[in-house]
């Protein structure tokens, strides 16, 4: 009974710490007149609810590198001086700087609450990163879209995919994956960044999560692939059972079961392991959750892993 009554409380204080978010509404609809005429030829593909774009200047990246740092970050939607705080962060961070995947969640596009900015075009530019960006279909026909999900690299991207994960949330939210492969040199890899509801069962959670692994088995499975992202495994059985999911998928993570978003409620901290990063025939040399950030609920996470260059492009 012990545990069932720890379980109980943890969603009572989730639902208290989400009713902010879930009631805070979607205010301003996105619209691609938004896009400034300097970076039009800029877009590679834009519609309501997908884009990929290359950066204005293309950032210079080591093509001899042996290793790759991979950033995991939920960046709650962040926008103003934060977001100008966040791409030096990107630049120049001991742990989160220099990523050459970069995979990020919770990422607004002309939103109200974020002064109307394309976030992810606006990391793109200063960063010099290619991207892809995508949300959830909106839960009702004039409302915004719901928060979206990005991947960015100065390499190139191409075999973009929207996944809209199953299972509707709250009020008929619905949460999203993209994925996309990143060629480095002779090099393809595969990876997805994640975004799972919160209030379903971790049943639910599973097959969102399976949602994900059914496009990467579209691609052969000897490629190196990776999946990160917010998996919103707050109960300790979604952990035990993600953990187990995806081992059996033969990945691997550099990251133990440290909490990685963190809040307090009155007097009371509560820390929750959301966030993960899941490699597939990449070795992992080093790896870390960045604490020291706080622009975010979350913190971000990284990797830095070896590149093998017999490893051939699919």
């Amino acid at each position: 009974m012990k545990m069932g009554f720890e379980t109980l409380g943890l969603r009572l204080v989730l639902s208290l710490i989400l009713l902010p978010v879930l009631v805070s509404g979607y205010l301003q609809k996105s619209s691609p007149n938004q896009i400034p005429p300097s970076n039009q030829q800029n877009i590679v593909k834009q519609n309501s609810l997908l884009e990929i774009g290359r950066p204005v200047r293309q950032a210079a990246f080591p093509q001899s590198s042996s290793e790759l740092k991979i950033i995991s970050y939920n960046i709650r939607w962040r926008g103003g001086e934060e977001l100008r705080s966040l791409i030096e962060l990107f630049r120049h961070d001991e742990e989160i700087g220099g990523a050459g995947i970069l995979g990020l969640q919770e990422v607004d596009r002309n939103k109200k609450r974020t002064q109307q900015t394309n976030t992810v075009r606006l990391i793109a530019d200063e960063l010099g990163f290619n991207y892809a960006w995508t949300a959830p279909p909106a839960a009702k026909p004039n409302d915004e879209e719901g928060t979206g999900v990005a991947i960015l690299s100065p390499y190139p991207l191409s075999n973009v995919q929207r996944i809209v994960l199953p299972h509707e949330g709250p009020s008929n939210r619905r949460r999203v994956a993209l994925g996309a492969t990143i060629t480095i040199r002779n090099v393809d890899i595969r990876a997805y960044t994640v975004h799972s509801e919160t209030r379903i069962s971790v049943g639910r959670k599973l097959e969102q999560m399976q949602a994900v692994l059914k496009d990467l088995a579209l691609y052969p499975a000897t490629m190196p692939a990776l999946v990160l992202g917010d998996l919103n495994t707050w109960e300790p059985s979604a952990v035990k059972k993600t953990r187990k999911l995806f081992t059996q998928e033969n990945f691997q993570t550099p990251l133990d079961d440290q909490p990685t978003f963190y809040r307090r409620i009155l007097l009371f901290p509560l820390k929750l392991k959301l966030d993960w990063i899941w490699l597939r025939n990449l070795e992992a040399v080093s790896s870390g959750i960045d604490r020291k950030i706080s622009l975010s609920d979350h913190w971000p996470l990284w990797c830095i892993v070896k590149m093998k260059d017999n490893q051939p492009a699919s």
